[in-house]
């Protein structure tokens, strides 16, 4: 009887996770091409919201982000913009023990980038991940020198539905 609820409990967050999604898994694809791997990770910067698909275009989870905190496309490192376009997992890194100054008066933080770090293959831009955070009061706004920040309870979600080579996909502002 448990497994019975216990299917039926996920069959209504999936029902209900879709039909709140505010983006539409087709329209990506049209736009971006096709998706190659299992699951797709789609970053909403206008809406601070990442959305996770499997490949039927099913919402598996969402969550909200931080985003760089300036807005357009990044153009060179260090001017605090999330790079758009499609990308790919290409690391998952152990960041539990990693820290950061953010030059921001409050000097060295230790484990700034939460539990883990999904590193992206950008291209030209080093350093762009999914991460955890120091900061939970900062999800939800632009407060990241241009990755992308979950809360570290979000983060542990979604570090087990993904691997390397899931595409992520970094909406534009408009």
């Amino acid at each position: 009887m448990n497994i019975r609820r216990t299917l039926f409990s996920f069959l209504l967050l999936t029902m209900s996770l879709a039909a709140s999604a505010k983006v539409d898994y087709d329209s990506i694809v049209v736009r971006y091409g096709p998706i190659i791997a299992d699951t797709l990770i789609y970053i909403d910067k206008q809406e601070l919201m990442l959305t996770l698909f499997v490949s039927d275009g099913q919402v598996v989870a969402e969550f909200p982000i931080a985003c760089g905190k300036k807005m357009g496309q990044k153009q060179r490192s260090g001017d605090y913009r999330t790079p758009e376009g499609k990308f790919r997992i290409s690391q998952i890194q152990d960041s539990s023990k990693w820290g950061h100054d953010f030059h921001d008066g409050k000097g060295f933080i230790r484990h700034a980038y939460g539990p883990w770090f999904l590193r992206l293959d950008t291209g030209r831009h080093k350093g762009i991940g999914i991460h955890g955070t120091h900061d939970p009061e900062s999800i939800g706004t632009r407060a990241t020198e241009g990755c992308i920040r979950l809360k570290n309870d979000d983060l542990e979600k979604l570090h087990t539905l993904v691997e390397v080579g899931t595409t992520v996909i970094i909406g534009e502002d408009k």
